[in-house]
């Protein structure tokens, strides 16, 4: 076992030098080599930075490193998620660090003296609105850990960027005389251009390099709002695609949906971006509370910080109008199905009211009683059997009539009474008004009269 040299910040962010055991067989002997993505920087506060090697090693002095891991957005169990950060984090991790980061839930605390916040949702990894992000924060280093690639988590500089220079479209019918290159642009495919239209952002445009760990932190929690922001506005943009595709399709396309479950599968994933938001609510202000404290915590980031706890309510607003019209419109879609099911069944109605007498006749003629019409059955002993039968076939259809009747008739009769009652109350009060109208009057009167 070798002794890895490292700077301890305790919970009042003061450094104490010490040693850190580092068992660097259990490093090279990896149980899951490959499972998951791992980025080392190191940034010297001056704006540049730097790749490392993965020891989790804290930086000294002005000097931060950042270490960000992203598991594998696949349908697994979360133990298995906790086996791959084990693998990468221990040790010099505690068990109970990696269990924080890769649990459930929001949480936000000190643990082991290091600031943990994580807003990881449940639900299947694979699905496109299940977002999780665990961060441990000390005073020279941060430690992440992602659910699949987070967009604009990284850093570019700005003479490469693609925004950096103003494009020119290119149509897909475009010759080769219009792909040359432009005095202060470039050409840019429309497709891409489109793609940058449906975001808030570029996925390359620029980010600064931070300077501080509280840089680094709110650039952090910027690119988690960031990435909710634009899932949002792609749930926006289907929904429009699916509203005009609706006004101008047919039966067949309603079916389809329908069939499809479309908009269900819809607003689950908005329930699931409703629960991100909310975890975003309940920790980030947290965070911002915990890092107002630190010394080394800069105050133009705090206001950063509740900059971002701001967008986020704006964004559990919008997701509460999308989910407003989802349900108008699978409504819409219930009412035109409930209005194909009438209308098919008003067809039924007509085809038993064609076929409701033959079902009569062949009943009437296939009883297996003496005296029926036209059947040439004489025999004086059963020539009443067929009457006795239509006196009961009768007697149970009044019967049932009556038991449908009687209800409606009562329900009449009371309020026949009601009105009449209504009516007699009416006429009472009027009568009642008048005489005091009367005697009112004539008091009046008397008070003029001459003495």
């Amino acid at each position: 076992m070798e002794l890895m040299a490292g700077v301890m910040v305790n919970g009042d962010g003061e450094e104490s030098s010490g040693e850190i055991p580092f068992k660097d067989g259990r490093r090279n002997g990896a149980h899951f080599p490959g499972a998951v993505r791992q980025r080392a920087y190191r940034f010297d506060g001056l704006g540049n930075y730097f790749s490392k090697d993965w020891d989790l090693s804290e930086g000294r002095g002005k000097e931060f490193c950042w270490y960000h891991v992203e598991l594998p957005k696949e349908n697994q169990k979360l133990a298995l998620s906790a086996q791959y950060l084990i693998d990468v984090l221990c040790p010099p991790l505690k068990l109970q660090d990696i269990l924080t980061l890769t649990s459930n839930g929001p949480f936000c605390g000190y643990v082991d003296g290091a600031l943990i916040f994580r807003v990881n949702s449940p639900g299947p990894a694979g699905s496109g609105s299940t977002l999780r992000l665990a961060a441990r924060v000390t005073e020279n280093s941060v430690i992440t850990v992602s659910l699949g690639r987070v967009p604009r988590l990284g850093f570019s500089p700005t003479g490469e960027s693609l925004l950096s220079e103003i494009p020119r479209v290119e149509s897909p019918g475009s010759g080769r005389d219009d792909e040359k290159r432009v005095s202060g642009g470039f050409v840019i495919k429309e497709h891409v251009l489109e793609f940058l239209l449906t975001m808030n952002h570029s996925e390359e445009a620029d980010n600064p390099v931070p300077k501080t760990v509280s840089n680094l932190l709110a650039h952090i929690v910027d690119t988690h709002v960031d990435h909710i922001q634009d899932i949002v506005t792609k749930l926006e943009i289907e929904l429009d695609e699916v509203e005009l595709e609706l006004d101008k399709g047919g039966s067949v396309l309603k079916k389809q949906m329908l069939d499809d479950r479309r908009f269900p599968k819809m607003h689950l994933n908005l329930q699931r971006l409703l629960q991100v938001v909310s975890h975003g609510e309940q920790v980030f202000p947290r965070v911002k509370e915990k890092c107002a404290a630190k010394s080394w915590f800069a105050s133009e980031d705090i206001i950063y910080l509740e900059e971002l706890i701001s967008r986020l309510r704006r964004l559990k607003e919008n997701l509460g109008f999308i989910v407003n019209r989802v349900t108008a419109v699978q409504a819409g879609l219930d009412s035109w199905q409930a209005e194909q099911i009438n209308r098919k069944l008003y067809y039924l109605s007509f085809l038993s009211m064609i076929f409701l007498p033959l079902s009569i006749v062949t009943g009437v003629f296939g009883m297996n009683v003496g005296g029926v019409p036209w059947t040439g059955q004489k025999d004086p002993n059963l020539i009443d059997g067929f009457r006795n039968v239509m006196i009961i076939c009768a007697a149970i259809l009044a019967l049932l009539l009556a038991c449908f009747a009687i209800p409606s008739l009562y329900a009449r009769v009371s309020a026949w009474r009601r009105r009449q009652a209504l009516k007699r109350s009416q006429s009472f009060d009027r009568r009642s008004f008048l005489r005091r109208t009367l005697l009112g009057g004539g008091r009046h009167k008397a008070d003029y009269l001459p003495i």
